[in-house]
């Protein structure tokens, strides 16, 4: 079974090596001693979510601190191909589950999308609310799935800052049920001809998934025109809570990230 992971801020694992000791506090602490009833001798991974992991067993457990002696501590690099969730803001809590699943997933960031067909609105104080709400879900969900890294949620976009984004991506997809081109397609030559380039700076990719309603014609064309394509996930029209997972799990196949 693997180790239990616990967060610790960005630049506290600097500098460590095999035979160190690290206390963890906080919050973390606690959860650790009080909840996990973690015991000296149990093996723990503490990571910083930027790629640092540190594996070592507790020498000490007290209510708000917990000692660990470090047996390794590596870094663990980001994949050379980005995947970039671009999720449409969607009612109820489906577009947090779509964040949680692609998180666990291996998703690299997230980009809060105001579509127009959106109807739920981020405005003012519930702008700031919902974007720390996903960086909460983004970094519970790489907590359960052991990750060493933390997607990214980057600033909400209207259109405008989504085409934006799209030009400046090296491939963009808006997974779309109108599609002519199934997403493997697309992906596998995508791939070919970023393979042909050779080895060189990473890469990114934005998988775009819209609202209940869907992308509006007006939208598909504007982003086509900034670089987009579309692409066919499956014979079935999924929900916006599930599109963008499955297309995560399709591309990290396909672009050798798994």
């Amino acid at each position: 079974m693997s180790n239990p992971v616990f967060f610790t801020p960005e630049g506290t694992l600097d500098g460590l090596r095999p035979g160190d000791s690290f206390v963890l506090d906080g919050s973390e602490a606690k959860h650790a001693v009080t909840v996990k009833r973690l015991e000296v001798g149990e093996s723990v991974d503490i990571v910083d979510g930027a790629g640092t992991r540190l594996v070592g067993s507790v020498t000490a457990a007290a209510q708000g601190s917990l000692t660990v002696l470090a047996a390794d501590v590596r870094e663990e690099p980001r994949p050379a191909v980005r995947l970039v969730l671009v999720q449409a803001l969607a009612k109820g809590d489906r577009d947090e589950l779509a964040v949680e699943t692609a998180t666990e997933l291996g998703i690299d960031a997230v980009i809060p999308w105001q579509s127009e067909r959106s109807i739920v609105r981020w405005k003012g104080e519930r702008a700031a609310k919902s974007h720390a709400k996903w960086q909460s879900v983004a970094a519970a969900a790489a907590k359960q799935a052991r990750r060493a890294w933390i997607p990214e949620v980057r600033a909400a976009v209207d259109g405008s800052g989504l085409a934006s984004a799209v030009a400046a991506a090296d491939l963009a997809i808006i997974l779309h049920e109108d599609a002519k081109r199934p997403l493997r397609d697309v992906l596998e030559d995508w791939n070919g001809r970023a393979s042909d380039g050779g080895a060189g700076a990473a890469r990114e990719v934005l998988l775009i998934v819209g609202p209940e309603g869907g992308i509006s014609p007006r939208e598909v064309t504007k982003l086509s025109d900034a670089g987009a394509v579309t692409a066919l996930l499956g014979h079935h029209v999924l929900r916006s809570s599930t599109a963008g997972p499955a297309a995560v799990v399709l591309a990290s196949d396909i672009l050798g990230r798994w």
